[in-house]
């Protein structure tokens, strides 16, 4: 399979570039909506959340510093949910598609990776801006920032590789999972600092692999520390198992799943 991605990375690169041109057709502002959007949301969070509410959080010495918390949190976040999202329909939505042509039908899910990993750094890109803006200090810590994007969007492939696959056969699945990631969005630290837990439980976030990656966003994004290579190591042998069970499973039901469509 990874052969066949390799074959197929001009297949994959152009439905890339294609769907980022297909969401700007016919705009007068093209794809200056890429980067108006995210940049909207992070002004939205800007005022609300930190003018109107002055809301601030210790360790982060800036009247924006909940919004600057919440928005480094919501990156790798937004990441993963959408990977896993998008995967979990993917191989319905292009039924039709792999019944015609012939190709590795793995290369679906790489393309919607790709597609979530440019949208991601576009929006890291609006935020980095805001940061300016807000006076927030930026360190050369930032230039973890992709090397951490590209493991998180891993992890969002790994397990919406198994989701796309269980929803093909059933699909109560695509109903469960919105759901599920709700409590997992809550059960997470993003809109709240892990102090918040009680101590006795803090131990717990040590299982959330969503947790490992967000607290090193924080590091960086917030407090301009370094990568927790601890928790990287740990988050990283759960997405190495995860990557290839999921590939495996892939493999062994890819034939039967397009029976099933």
């Amino acid at each position: 399979m990874i052969k066949a991605v390799y074959r197929y990375r001009g297949f994959i690169w152009s439905a890339i570039k294609s769907d980022f041109r297909t969401r700007f057709a016919r705009s007068r502002f093209g794809t200056f909506w890429a980067l108006f959007n995210p940049l909207a949301l992070v002004l939205m969070y800007s005022i609300v959340l930190s003018a109107v509410l002055s809301a601030k959080l210790p360790g982060i010495d800036n009247r924006y510093s909940y919004a600057i918390y919440l928005m480094a949190g919501l990156l790798p976040w937004s990441l993963f949910a959408e990977v896993v999202t998008r995967c979990l329909t993917v191989f319905i939505e292009n039924a039709n598609t792999m019944k015609k042509l012939v190709f590795p039908k793995i290369c679906l899910p790489i393309i919607i990776s790709g597609i979530v990993l440019v949208n991601g750094l576009i929006l890291l890109a609006a935020m980095i801006a805001a940061f300016v803006v807000m006076d927030h200090a930026l360190t050369s810590q930032f230039l973890w920032l992709p090397f951490l994007m590209l493991v998180t969007v891993g992890m969002g492939l790994g397990v919406g590789l198994i989701l796309g696959l269980l929803n093909v056969f059933a699909r109560d699945i695509g109903q469960i999972i919105p759901i599920a990631l709700q409590f997992v969005f809550w059960f997470t630290p993003i809109v709240y600092m892990v102090e918040i837990i009680p101590e006795s439980y803090r131990h717990l976030m040590n299982w959330n692999p969503v947790y490992l990656l967000i607290d090193n966003f924080h590091n960086i994004m917030v407090f301009g520390g370094g990568p927790d290579w601890e928790m990287l190591i740990k988050a990283g042998f759960f997405i190495a198992i995860l990557l290839t069970f999921s590939f495996y499973v892939f493999r062994r039901a890819s034939a039967e799943m397009v029976d099933m469509l």
